[in-house]
């Protein structure tokens, strides 16, 4: 599975912990590409044109055109939309993995979060600043957690209702 990030490595093994899954055991790799501009060199390594293993993968909304370019590249198929993206395995997350999850939580359940983890002062001051203070609660806690989200992506996936997991979490983790 390719990733963007650490975050989301974290993020997709922790639920998949909470899901009573070993993906190792399973042969399933997750594997943070560093941004999804490098995602070509890997579906290169990996998809139809190299080792030709299964694969499956997570982005932001932001990269999805990117993602999209890379697979119809790679030989995934052509004039790929989200749901065809999907079919193969790649899912995109409204705006990122952190907005997803806030809105999964809620803004309370997250600030708990932030508190339980001695983040939640910092919060505040964060919330207090100029740029910052118009913003919704939802929108304030998704730009906090980008500075934190590598220490917080397992707290944040623990706390969540299974029934409530974010779609694109959910669907990568049930596609491998």
């Amino acid at each position: 599975m390719l990733v963007e990030g650490v975050s989301d490595k974290v993020a997709v093994e922790t639920l998949a912990v909470r899901r009573g899954r070993d993906l190792a055991a399973e042969g399933v790799c997750v594997r943070p590409i560093g941004g999804a501009q490098a995602i070509g060199r890997f579906l290169n390594l990996y998809g139809p044109d190299g080792s030709n293993v299964g694969l499956a993968g997570l982005c932001d909304a932001g990269e999805e055109g990117e993602i999209r370019r890379a697979l119809e590249r790679a030989g995934f198929g052509p004039d790929l939309g989200r749901a065809n993206m999907e079919r193969l395995g790649f899912y995109v997350c409204e705006a990122d993995l952190e907005d997803e999850l806030v809105r999964s939580l809620g803004a309370p359940a997250v600030e708990e979060i932030l508190g339980a983890h001695e983040k939640l002062g910092a919060f505040r001051t964060y919330q207090k600043q100029p740029a910052h203070r118009a913003r919704t609660i939802e929108a304030q806690l998704r730009g906090f957690l980008n500075n934190w989200k590598v220490q917080l992506a397992a707290p944040l996936v623990e706390a969540l209702d299974l029934s409530r997991v974010p779609r694109p979490l959910d669907g990568v983790l049930r596609h491998v």
